[in-house]
């Protein structure tokens, strides 16, 4: 219909087109303009872009997601990928499509950002875009799920959560996103009760960022995970022995931490610990009748931990296999007469009597 169909006169008319005119060259220019922070956290206008230009559809996509318009934003942004498949603002396209489907299905928007992190590393966006790898991240380690074909959040994201976290240390090392990527991943190995995966995490984090907030943290839980990690008497020891060295060190390096949460006491339990694993490792020997490496194994217990409670034990089952040791192994074994003089206050023919069975006859009374 043409403006005279409404009544209008030709002065009206032409006053009308002209205030058309303006509306239009003022939606232009609003389009046509482009603004940054300066240092001083103020709106700064840097250019004037070309109505119609990559950049101009770039900043309607971009609009629209400010909007609060997600949809309109991913068809935008997938229009200007179609269009201009070798653009310089590939990157940035991607970044608004990735985030424009983050707010219904984040697992889709990770292709985007991923294609950003491995295709523009050296774009102005490969640094959100990782960010935003980061959260998501975070949101699977804390037990988000991702959705089923679209439908329901049943689909198990463990190792997507720690893939990506492993990706953002790796793409930004030394970096303070790098840091809270170690820490979590750390933490979430250590939630999760994976204790030697805790202690490399925790081990990585604090040779990578030893001046880190965090490292006294890391510190800490690096030994309890060693702690954790030992199994009892019958498996391997090994980390009792790093705990026992990261322990003696958390006490050179800080000693008012090491006092407070008891590092003298935690010493004491990893000795015990470590003698119970000789008195095992004894027993097992006795049980395939091989004395002289049984005696071998009684020998470092009780050289090493002769105020232990394995050592008092050792000392109590010495006379039964000791007369089977030939005379050269002897002549080189500690005193076990004086000791279980000492210890056990008993002479040497003399079978103290077991404590376990004492205190079981009790329970039955």
């Amino acid at each position: 219909l043409g403006l005279r169909s409404f009544g209008l006169g030709t002065g009206a008319t032409i006053a009308a087109a002209a205030l058309l005119a303006l509306a239009a060259t003022g939606a232009a220019f609003a389009q046509a303009e482009r603004y940054e922070l300066d240092a001083l956290d103020r709106w700064k206008k840097v250019a004037d872009v070309t109505p119609g230009s990559e950049e101009a559809q770039l900043l309607a996509a971009r609009r629209a997601l400010v909007d609060g318009e997600p949809a309109r934003a991913q068809k935008l942004a997938n229009a200007f990928l179609e269009r201009y498949p070798l653009s310089r603002y590939r990157a940035d396209a991607l970044l608004v499509r990735g985030d424009s489907k983050r707010g219904s299905d984040e697992y889709e928007a990770l292709f985007d950002y991923e294609e950003v992190c491995r295709r523009y590393a050296g774009s102005e966006v490969f640094v959100p875009a990782l960010e935003r790898e980061y959260e998501i991240a975070t949101l699977y380690a804390k037990g988000l799920r991702r959705r089923f074909f679209g439908t329901f959040r049943i689909v198990d994201t463990s190792e997507d959560a720690q893939e990506l976290l492993i990706r953002v240390q790796e793409r930004m090392p030394g970096s303070d996103l790098g840091e809270r990527a170690c820490m979590t991943l750390s933490d979430y190995y250590f939630d999760r009760r994976e204790m030697l995966m805790a202690a490399e995490s925790y081990r990585i984090f604090i040779e990578n960022y030893p001046r880190s907030p965090q490292v006294s943290k890391a510190r800490l839980r690096l030994i309890y995970a060693y702690l954790a990690g030992f199994r009892g008497p019958e498996y391997d020891a090994s980390g009792l022995l790093e705990a026992r060295a990261k322990l003696r060190s958390l006490q050179a390096m800080q000693p008012g931490l090491a006092q407070q949460i008891g590092a003298e006491s935690i010493l004491v339990r990893i000795e015990e610990s470590e003698a119970a694993k000789f008195l095992a490792t004894a027993s097992w020997y006795l049980e395939v009748d091989d004395p002289i490496s049984a005696e071998l194994f009684i020998r470092r217990l009780v050289q090493r931990h002769p105020r232990s409670i394995a050592t008092i034990e050792a000392l109590r089952i010495v006379p039964t296999f000791l007369a089977k040791l030939p005379k050269t192994i002897l002549d080189d074994a500690p005193d076990y007469h004086a000791l279980r003089k000492a210890l056990l206050g008993i002479d040497w023919d003399a079978m103290p009597a077991d404590p376990t069975a004492t205190e079981t006859a009790e329970e039955k009374q």
